[in-house]
């Protein structure tokens, strides 16, 4: 993906404005400390900020305009990697290209490579491990045996290891790769020189196995098995590395691969089936009943349920019909759709929703690059600690078997892949199952914001309620049929356009199970109410004092207390009257969202305290925030705020100390969201409210907000549990390594083990489950505030 900022720029061209931005893809890397010397090397262009992802392998470079892409690629090559841009095909938009099979596929090449090496050195390695370890096997001449076993596995199997540490060798670089190859091949190379210039080449040459070295000991050592099983068992580790990153990112490629391929399209007439890149916005096209929807659109014709599970993670299907929108890669449940498009290729949602688990996991948390900063130095420093372990053992009068030993130890077991693993492979399956869910990280930085949350500011229209008037009740007066008063009602209001008059039409229709009666001498009475003839009646309906002043129908005390009860709980009240009487009062709400009260509860669940925020008035706000179960005796109901300022409400939160989250749908809340510690959108609500978030949720369900705070704080603990285990191991091992405590065999077996552990560790984020979606009623309270 190539995303251009500077106007008039064109791909591979120089640029024209300020400042732009490419992707690069980045070949060779093997360890944090390759991302962290690349990102240095590009970092130093004048003009140039890059950040290169060591699981991604990605560099995402935002320049200048006295530097181009191509020179960027020439700087990466020039640190000893490969470097490609971005190349969509002719004649296929941003999405299709990102929808190939070419990225898996590297992926697939790259694990099965690994496989390979891993396999035959394991079979060489296995009869070398064996007669080292046990002495009854180490019949005469085996340890030529073990050289002629061991020598493939040290030559060809580790020979990634040592191509890598030769080029960075040439570029005065040290990084993972160097260790293990000067380990192995030190190792290699001992044992080569005790075989041909000590006695331990000669027949019956025995050597017994020890998990600590022996310091005493002036015995000639071969370390065969350690350069083969260390081998084997970094490749080992390298495989599963490989598989893990892909099943990292199995989320988004399923997201990308979502999208139907092709669409039947009706152009005069006549309907044909082309590739979807072929849409352009205002073509119409049918969707069969089991046919995705092939891009977002608006229902000309028809009438279906629509199934957006996989796209939204919502399991009920949506009604549809004409008017309605679409979104692209949701599945037509029933009948036939002629749907018009409205947004193509990389502006449709699917293809946002993937740009935005991209960048997510491209970016880095603070606590990452702390990580590559240690790991760019952290090869230099073990080279010079393994020497000093070897100086300081010959000098204090220690065997040089016994140096050489603790030497070897230090520098394998040093080996810092697991941080470069820690942040970045996190953040792969956590930002790929939220996509799944329905929840859009935007980036590893608001990770720690989840953590700290302690105040969540609700918008109520839209967030908590549906933001659309219902009608929610109907009572009729003593001497009147309740059916006859909904038909009068729905007839009258129904030839309005005013929301209240649409909740009513709509609402009266439901009710009775029958069409509405035409309306005639219709007239309005702007803010007060309408009147017309409806079956021969003169019938008004609006404000109870427009119809008792106006018209002089004044309410009799059923109708008076019906409607002192409506407003009461912040409900609007609709007198109806007919031939000179009132006959009923309709009662029409912003009805509450059936999860927003289960939400609540569990947010409180989470540690934090719900503010409601809304401009009604402030018995409606206390009405809906008592439903819901919002506190409405202290201060955590503000109403009547005008759109301008939601954002002090926010700022004033956070001077009384609150770390702050905002919830919003509306282009008013934009302001708030931004300002907020955390904005969290409505995927429901405005563009300007997406753009102005930290987390957006694609379903208008509050409770996905609740699983969004979930996710974000289980991927933060995974990361710093990843990057703990790192640290605390090296911290550990070392030490020990340098103090002739740990065989170099054990140490390369657990140095592979915690890049695996790391990478395993991430993939328990694929079970995270949603409350949202059903699966789970209850939430696992210390995974929630760990």
């Amino acid at each position: 993906m190539t995303e251009h900022t500077t106007a008039g720029q064109s791909q591979g061209g120089p640029t024209t404005g300020p400042a732009g931005q490419v992707e690069l893809t980045i070949g060779g890397m093997t360890c944090a400390s390759c991302a962290a010397r690349i990102e240095k090397k590009l970092n130093k262009l004048d003009g140039v900020t890059a950040s290169v992802n060591y699981a991604t392998e990605k560099a995402k470079v935002t320049y200048s305009d006295t530097v181009s892409p191509e020179q960027l690629v020439e700087v990466v090559q020039a640190t000893g990697y490969t470097a490609t841009l971005p190349t969509p095909p002719a004649g296929t938009d941003e999405m299709s290209s990102r929808t190939g099979d070419d990225v898996p596929d590297q992926r697939d090449v790259e694990a099965a490579g690994w496989w390979q090496r891993l396999v035959i050195s394991g079979v060489l390695t296995v009869p070398v491990l064996a007669m080292s370890m046990i002495p009854a096997l180490q019949f005469d001449n085996w340890q030529w045996l073990s050289l002629t076993l061991a020598s493939p596995v040290v030559v060809w199997g580790a020979w990634p290891f040592h191509k890598a540490a030769v080029a960075n060798a040439r570029h005065r670089a040290a990084t993972m790769d160097t260790l293990i190859s000067v380990g192995v091949t030190a190792a290699y190379l001992w044992s080569l020189w005790a075989l041909f210039f000590t006695h331990a080449g000669m027949t019956g040459m025995r050597m017994p196995f020890e998990l600590l070295p022996d310091g005493g000991s002036t015995e000639p050592h071969i370390y065969l098995e350690v350069a083969a099983a260390v081998t084997t068992f970094i490749l080992a580790g390298r495989y599963f590395e490989a598989r893990a990153k892909r099943q990292s990112g199995a989320a988004l490629r399923a997201l990308l691969d979502m999208g139907a391929k092709d669409v039947a399209v009706l152009r005069d007439g006549v309907e044909s089936r082309v590739p979807v890149a072929q849409l352009t916005v205002g073509d119409l096209f049918v969707v069969r009943p089991g046919e995705k929807v092939a891009t977002d659109g608006v229902v000309e014709s028809g009438t279906s349920a629509v199934d957006a599970a996989m796209l939204t993670g919502e399991p009920v299907p949506v009604e549809v019909g004409p008017g309605d929108a679409v979104v692209g890669a949701t599945v037509n449940a029933g009948g036939w759709l002629v749907v018009r498009a409205t947004r193509v290729g990389a502006d449709t949602q699917l293809a946002q929703m993937a740009k935005l688990v991209e960048e997510a996991q491209s970016g880095k948390a603070a606590v990452q690059r702390l990580a590559d900063r240690v790991s760019a130095v952290f090869v230099p420093i073990v080279i010079a600690l393994s020497l000093v372990t070897l100086a300081g053992w010959l000098l204090t009068g220690h065997s040089a078997t016994a140096a050489f030993t603790a030497a070897v130890a230090v520098l394998i077991i040093a080996c810092p892949c697991a941080l470069g693993l820690a942040t970045p492979t996190a953040l792969l399956v956590g930002t790929g199952r939220g996509a799944q869910l329905g929840i859009l990280i935007k980036g590893p930085e608001m990770l720690e914001s989840t953590r700290v949350v302690d105040t969540i500011v609700l918008d109520k229209t839209g967030t908590i309620t549906t933001g659309k008037m219902t009608l929610v009740d109907a009572v009729a007066a003593p001497d009147t049929n309740p059916a006859e008063l909904l038909r009068l009602a729905g007839a009258l209001e129904n030839a309005s356009e005013h929301p209240i008059a649409e909740a009513i039409a709509a609402g009266a229709s439901d009710r009775i199970g029958q069409r509405l009666p035409e309306v005639e001498g219709f007239d309005s009475t702007p803010g007060l109410g309408v009147a017309g003839v409806v079956e021969g009646h003169a019938v008004v309906a609006g404000r109870p004092s427009w119809l008792q002043t106006e018209w002089s129908m004044p309410l009799d005390p059923t109708l008076a207390t019906a409607v002192r009860e409506a407003e009461d709980r912040g409900r609007t009240a609709i007198a109806v009257g007919w031939d000179g009487s009132a006959r009923g009062v309709l009662v029409v709400s912003d009805t509450v969202k059936p999860t927003s009260k289960q939400a609540i509860a569990e947010l409180r669940q989470l540690g934090l305290r719900p503010v409601l925020l809304t401009g009604d008035n402030q018995r409606a706000a206390r009405a809906v925030a008592a439903e819901v179960g919002i506190d409405v005796e202290g201060n955590d109901v503000i109403a009547e705020v005008l759109p301008a300022e939601k954002v002090e409400v926010v700022r004033r939160l956070q001077a009384e100390g609150k770390v702050v989250a905002m919830v919003g749908d509306g282009t008013n809340d934009g302001p708030a969201l931004a300002a907020s510690s955390l904005g969290i959108s409505m995927g429901t609500g405005t563009d300007v409210a997406i753009e102005a978030s930290d987390l957006t949720l694609v379903r208008g369900d509050l409770r996905t907000a609740v699983d969004a705070i979930r996710l974000s704080r289980r991927t933060l603990a995974t990361i710093k549990g990843n990057l703990f285990w790192a640290f605390a191991y090296n911290v550990a091992a070392l030490p020990l390594a340098a103090l002739g405590l740990l065989n170099p065999l054990i140490a390369g077996a657990a140095m592979a083990f915690s890049s695996v552990f790391v990478v395993s560790n991430s993939l328990r984020l694929r079970r995270f489950k949603a409350i949202s979606t059903g699966t789970e009623t209850q939430l696992n309270r210390q995974e929630a505030t760990s």
